[in-house]
């Protein structure tokens, strides 16, 4: 079978994907992407350059949509030249949202097309509006509402979609959750797994907590509100005043992967440790690592604060739930999807550093109480969310006998 992926990131969520399929040699698999960096042994990467950005004069409505239209344009033009070559897909299986996945049905009408849906953007109920401190207008609820129109199309257009949770299918529209199924991508427990031996020390960076008593640690993408980054920051200039042996370990870059810039220019965490300076002996920012320094900034851990908004729930989460890390999480509706209060992990509110503290304090005192819990968290992700488990079963809805 020929199968094509595309996303503008590579390898992003079809990693294990294609990675399996290309051991069977009856599979030729073939990754469109805008990412030039990285390779898959076995799998065919090709390029596609959008013609333009997007115009400066565009309404700031549709800028989003207007950036899908060149992307899907792009890859209509990719695909016409992968067929000069002699490659047409039997199945097409691409990210929506960014655009690549819009125009495939009008250039293969007999292929297979399946999209992986991670959001349906709402102004009211879910993460838009959730910070009473930053209320919406008529031009943010109208903006969120357009911001849905290529993934609508692809919703409309494609055979099958997938969705990694069930609280982000609940965000579709009613009358077209039909065509979506839920099958997270799966976290790989093999690699992710704890180590009662873990020391931290990351020597590239210049990190030793080889002998700290108690390592905090956060993670996310960017430093930003949709993460909870401004309560996190609150929580651990009470947490360093408390406890005199914590360190802090923060992994991320200081950057908005997701929501709006601060007006004033500044990054939040500029503003943030303006407002709570910190200890800078026992705060580390580590900036992005690699995979396996992140590992092991998890498997040191000896709480991990882990903050959402209503939003797509991030895998950092059940990696560390992976390797047994005691979470402290918010108690907001996609974490509720996974832990239970004192079962798998300790929930907080959100908007409350003085209770994130409390509970942060709590797990650091109570580490026997804490140990099955611990315990609960890696065997949640062993009995739900195990790549090993999902891996064959993404593999076969994705290789459906399809009739065209």
């Amino acid at each position: 079978m020929r199968i094509l992926f595309l996303h503008p990131n590579f390898p992003a969520q079809f990693r294990h994907l294609a990675m399996a399929l290309r051991q069977n040699p009856e599979h030729q698999v073939v990754f469109g992407t805008t990412q030039p960096v990285g390779q898959l042994k076995g799998v065919t990467k090709v390029l596609y350059r959008p013609s333009r950005e997007v115009s400066a004069e565009t309404h700031h409505y549709t800028r989003n949509l207007e950036s899908a239209v060149l992307q899907g344009q792009a890859v209509a033009r990719l695909i016409q030249d992968l067929a000069k070559k002699g490659f047409v897909p039997d199945v097409v299986y691409g990210h929506s949202g960014w655009g690549p996945t819009l125009y495939i049905k009008d250039l293969l009408p007999k292929t297979r097309l399946l999209c992986y849906f991670e959001w349906f953007y709402r102004a009211r109920g879910t993460d838009a509006d959730f910070d009473p401190d930053d209320p919406l207008d008529l031009n943010d609820m109208a903006r969120i509402r357009t911001k849905n129109a290529a993934i609508s199309i692809d919703l409309l257009s494609c055979d099958a979609g997938l969705c990694p949770t069930q609280w982000q299918r609940q965000q579709f529209p009613l009358e077209l959750q039909g065509k979506l199924g839920v099958m997270h991508d799966g976290v790989d427990t093999a690699y992710f797994k704890p180590d009662p031996k873990a020391k931290l020390v990351l020597p590239d960076i210049g990190l030793d907590l080889s002998e700290a008593a108690e390592i905090v640690t956060y993670v996310a993408r960017g430093m930003e509100p949709y993460r909870g980054f401004p309560q996190f920051i609150e929580t651990v200039h009470l947490l360093l005043q408390r406890r005199p042996h914590c360190h802090i370990v923060i992994v991320g870059e200081d950057r908005v992967a997701y929501g709006k810039q601060r007006q004033d220019g500044k990054t939040y965490k500029q503003a943030m440790l303006e407002q709570f300076p910190l200890d800078p002996e026992r705060t580390h920012f580590t900036d992005r690592l690699p995979y396996s320094d992140y590992l092991k900034v998890l498997q040191a851990s000896d709480a991990h604060i882990y903050l959402t908004r209503p939003f797509v729930l991030s895998w950092s989460m059940l990696e560390a739930m992976s390797v047994g890390c005691l979470l402290v999480a918010s108690g907001t509706p996609p974490v509720l999807e996974v832990l239970q209060d004192n079962v798998n992990g300790l929930l907080v509110d959100f908007f409350s550093p003085e209770q994130i503290a409390d509970r942060v304090e709590e797990a650091l005192d109570n580490r026997d109480r804490m140990a099955e819990i611990r315990n609960n968290a890696r065997e949640t992700i062993l009995q739900n969310y195990n790549l090993a488990t999902l891996l064959p079963r993404h593999l076969e809805w994705l290789l459906l006998p399809y009739g065209g």
